[in-house]
């Protein structure tokens, strides 16, 4: 076989490769002399921010390190992208950046870079990816922004960037993704963005500053578009059925907007919809029964007013995780597919009118995070399973019809956070493992039919125990101490035994106690200085015995002390008058003495107090108006009686003659009877000091009950305002309840916002209640009476209440308001709150005023049945003029239009036609008008406008037409100071918006 041999190159090739070795080695100096260049510009880059200690590791030791850093990536031996996030960059972006000639992303987001928006990057030719959010940049994007071609990829969010959202991002024809959302964006977006036929996401949401506009009908043409949120930007009208066109729509956000009509079943129709949120908006009817979307994973159509049944199909959802329908009036029964669902783990179905039972499955299929139905007219037994994937974390079930007993595997469930079962018919024992819950924080369960005794041990990490009205029986372990971060203990209205225990006021924590009615008995307890927390206690209808410690009178926060029903005795200790104390209940008891009177701080004897010492036989008193004995005075020596006679002899004629003067005075004054002042103040003047002043030229008001008095009472020129209600007949019963509502309110409560009561004056046919004298009157004297007439006596109309004081006023009346809604036990509503009720000091400082109409709750949210419909028009919620059912949320929408009046400098019954200002701003915004057209142009000033806009939708939120749509007032006092504190320290800035972080 002949042997196979190779043939030899060509001599050609031997003269070739030199020259391969020599192309080799100038591209490979080429591309290191490349590499050394970027290092360089990284370098300068670091060098230019100043050094950030995040930036430390960027060291070079050879042309190629750079490769190996985090933030690097390369390709192709060249940097392709940057990824600076979270290296707290605090300088702008220096124009050597650009000189990384093959830059494809930039991510400089999360940082505090200040200025505008970069231009200096129009010079990075290649950038396709560019995310400049959660830094401080702030100023108009540029109008000439469609610069930068090539981008797929713009990122701006979470930063201030402000103006209009310019039409030359639309001509961005590559942009795949674009993220404007929580910025600062007063103007408009344009419309041409729907026209962006490559965009897969589009994010607009928590631009509240937005012009008010309605959904493009265009939108709908974006057919790559899986992601689309627009909440909160000021969006009305309804939701076009055309969306069902976005074949390839995965999630849908339209909450916190104005929107209206129905929710159409084209969105349903959405093959490829997972997630959909139109939550706190105005859409009305049912929920479409029939669908076929049957990858939602995500359902939250919560906050509107939606009724109907929940539609069965939802039990065919396999991928449905969270269903939010909290907050509608939706009805009939809870399908019992939902329970069967594999991936559901969030489920809230609170206050709606759901009936039936809760289906038995709950929890058995899948791992339930959270399970809230409370608020409805829910019957049967708790589920057995709804924790049997040990997951679940808030279990809220309170305000139905519930009986039976609590299923035992709550007692297994380690992961519960919240428990709220209070207001049901549970009965048997809570399961042992619930007291011991590790991560256990709130434990409510009061109201029920519940019985055993406290345990022994308790969850460290419980905060909250709220377990009144039950059966619990037995004595308060001594172990109680162990219970360190117990902040609110009630226990009140169950069979508890035994002693107050010293080891319970070893608490540090504890702000409230309330073990009211039961069985305890002994001392009360002496060692009390860990309750340096304590703002209530309550101990009343026990069996309690010996004397009421002087320790007691150390509680400096205390503000709520009832012993009363009880066996007490001894003196009431005098530390206890130091105490600022807004409700105080010592009777029915054998405490013995004298009340004690002018200590440092408050007086017990005090018509506010006149209740709390009731059935104490062996208590006396100073004063007669406090229903105790008299205190019996120094006995006086025989000289001296002689001597008072003598005196008395002498002036008995000289009062005889003046007796006539003085009745035909009375008379004309209205006074048939001698006037008996009772008060509520230390005061440094009498009625003698008040009667010669009820002149018509000292009348500075007047209303439905009668006319207000300014009135001088001393030589220093201290003045009082006087209230008179009186009529020619007694005082007919409508007066009298306004009277006495007054007095009982006043009388009792104390805040710097909340107008002071001094002392009432009464007489068979008049009251007269003194006030402090409010030197600039009211608010609706100064947006109102001075544009359409004369000042009141002593204001001036040349000064123009400008926009910082008006915050001020609105925060102050705010915090009266929240201080009567939240602070006060019962619960107060003021049911007529308008500009005229808003008094004014010196300085501009807020006082609500005139309580007439004024109604306590027992508790809070629970709704007050009236006789009749009381208080003004236009500040009058819609609900009003057909149900007789008061609660907070009247206060909070008539506070709502006094917002408006502050913005816009209207009157409350000034809108167009027949419409009040509050629905007059409403249509302002659903009509698409700018709300600055709307702002008073007296205070139109372009440093506060943002602040103002803000106020005025808040006004709008509050003056919503569902209730439940209405912020809390101590939400709305929250915004109020926020926009507050901004204002303070940068009057140029505006405030965020109301209702972002809504809870």
């Amino acid at each position: 076989m002949p042997r196979l041999t190779s043939s030899p190159p060509p001599i050609h090739f031997f003269f070739c490769i030199p020259c391969l070795v020599f192309l080799c080695s100038l591209f490979h100096f080429s591309e290191s002399q490349i590499q050394d260049q970027e290092q360089q510009v990284l370098l300068k880059l670091r060098q230019s921010w100043q050094d950030p200690s995040s930036l430390a590791h960027w060291i070079a030791s050879n042309s190629s390190s750079h490769y190996t850093w985090p933030e690097i990536t390369c390709q192709n031996g060249s940097i392709t992208e940057l990824n600076l996030v979270f290296l707290n960059i605090n300088y702008s972006i220096p124009p050597i950046i650009c000189d990384l000639k093959n830059l494809t992303k930039l991510n400089v987001s999360n940082n505090n870079i200040p200025g505008e928006f970069p231009t200096v990057l129009y010079n990075c030719s290649e950038l396709v990816y560019l995310d400049l959010s959660q830094n401080y940049f702030e100023g108009p994007i540029p109008s000439d922004i469609d610069r930068m071609a090539n981008l797929q990829v713009l990122i701006l969010a979470a930063t201030s960037f402000s103006f209009d959202v310019p039409a030359s991002i639309a001509r961005l024809r590559r942009l795949r993704i674009l993220h404007l959302y929580m910025s600062e964006y007063n103007g408009t977006y344009p419309e041409e963005i729907f026209g962006l036929s490559n965009l897969e996401e589009l994010r607009l949401e928590y631009n509240n500053k937005f012009v008010p506009s309605q959904l493009p009908q265009n939108f709908t043409a974006l057919k790559k578009l899986w992601f689309f949120s627009m909440a909160q930007t000021n969006l009305y009208g309804g939701i076009p059925e055309t969306v069902s066109d976005m074949e390839a729509l995965e999630h849908l956000d339209l909450g916190m907007n104005l929107l209206t009509g129905e929710i159409h079943s084209s969105i349903f129709a959405l093959r490829n919809l997972r997630e959909l949120y139109v939550y706190m908006t105005n859409v009305v009817g049912s929920i479409p029964q029939a669908m076929s979307a049957a990858n939602l994973s995500v359902i939250d159509l919560s906050d509107n007013n939606l009724a109907g049944t929940i539609p069965e199909d939802f039990g065919k959802l396999q991928d449905l995780s969270n269903l939010n329908l909290e907050f509608n009036r939706l009805s009939g029964r809870i399908p019992e597919g939902i329970g069967h669902l594999p991936a559901l783990s969030d489920v809230r179905l609170s206050n709606n009118n759901l009936s039936g039972t809760i289906p038995p499955d709950f929890g058995k299929f899948s791992a339930l995070k959270r399970f809230e139905v409370a608020y409805n007219n829910l019957t049967g037994t708790l589920p057995e399973q709804t924790c049997h994937g040990s997951t679940l974390i808030g279990l809220a079930v309170m305000d139905n019809n519930l009986s039976g007993e609590l299923p035992e595997s709550l007692g297994n469930c380690s992961t519960l956070l919240v428990v709220m079962l209070n207001n049901n018919g549970f009965t048997g024992t809570v399961p042992g493992g619930l007291w011991m819950s590790p991560y256990l924080t709130s434990l409510i369960l009061s109201r029920n039919r519940l019985t055993g005794e406290l345990p022994k041990e308790l969850s460290t990490n419980l905060t909250r125990i709220e377990m009144s009205n039950n059966r619990f029986f037995g004595e308060i372990p001594s172990t109680v101490s162990s219970w360190r971060n117990l902040g609110v203990f009630d226990a009140s209205n169950n069979l508890l035994s035994g002693t107050v225990l010293t080891e319970l006021t070893e608490l540090p924590s504890l702000t409230i106690l309330l073990l009211g009615q039961n069985e305890l008995s002994g001392n009360l307890p002496t060692a009390i200085v860990s309750w340096k927390s304590l703002r209530t206690l309550n101990l009343s209808h026990n069996r309690l015995v010996g004397p009421i410690p002087s320790e007691f009178g150390s509680l400096l926060v205390l503000g709520q002390l009832d012993l009363s029903v009880n066996q007490l005795s001894g003196s009431i200790p005098p530390e206890i008058g130091s105490l600022k104390l807004t409700l105080l209940n010592l009777s029915c008891s054998r405490l013995t003495g004298r009340v004690p009177f002018e200590l440092e701080n408050e007086e017990l004897e005090n018509p506010a107090f006149e209740a709390s010492f009731l059935n104490n036989p062996g208590l006396c008193s100073s004063y007669s108006f406090m229903k105790l004995n008299m205190c019996n005075s120094r006995s006086r020596t025989n000289f001296a009686m002689i001597v008072i006679l003598a005196i008395a002899a002498a002036m008995f004629v000289l009062l005889a003659v003046l007796f006539t003067i003085r009745a035909s005075r009375k008379k004309r004054d209205g006074f048939n009877s001698t006037p008996k002042l009772i008060p509520y103040q230390r005061l440094n003047f009498t009625e003698r000091n008040i009667m010669p002043g009820l002149k018509e030229h000292n009348v500075i008001g007047s209303g439905g009950s009668g006319k207000v008095y300014r009135i001088t009472v001393n030589h220093s020129g201290d003045a009082v305002a006087v209230k008179r209600i009186s009529n020619n007949r007694k005082l007919d019963e409508m007066m009298e309840k306004q009277f006495l509502a007054e007095v009982e309110i006043l009388g009792n409560i104390r805040h710097m916002n909340i107008i002071k009561l001094l002392c009432c004056i009464s007489c068979e046919n008049s009251k007269l209640l003194v006030y402090e004298y409010m030197e600039n009157h009211s608010l609706c004297h100064w947006l109102h009476m001075t544009k359409r007439s004369s000042p009141v006596s002593g204001v001036a109309n040349n000064m123009i209440l400008d926009w910082p004081k008006r915050l001020r006023i609105a925060v102050g009346a705010a915090k009266g308001l929240r201080y009567m809604h939240s602070d006060c036990s019962p619960p107060i509503i003021h049911r007529d709150v308008k500009s005229s009720n808003i008094l004014l000091d010196s300085e501009f400082n807020a006082k609500i005023a005139d309580f007439g109409l004024a109604r306590m709750l027992t508790k809070h949210g629970e709704a007050v049945t009236t006789t009749g419909v009381a208080g003004s028009f236009g500040y009058l919620p819609p609900e009003y003029a057909h149900t007789t059912r008061v609660n907070e949320n009247i206060d909070v929408y008539s506070f709502g239009v006094v917002l408006l009046e502050l913005t816009t400098g209207r009157e409350a019954i000034d809108g167009d036609e027949d419409m009040c200002l509050a629905d007059w701003a409403l249509h302002h915004i659903q009509d698409g008008k700018p709300i600055s057209d709307a702002i008073d142009e007296e205070i139109k000033d372009d440093s506060y406008l943002g602040e103002i806009s803000n106020i005025f939708e808040l006004g709008i939120f509050c003056t919503a037409t569902l209730p439940s749509m209405r912020p809390t007032m101590k939400k709305v006092q929250q915004v109020l100071l926020k926009c507050s504190n901004m204002s303070r320290r940068n009057p140029d800035t505006s405030s965020t918006s109301p209702l972002l972080g809504n809870s």
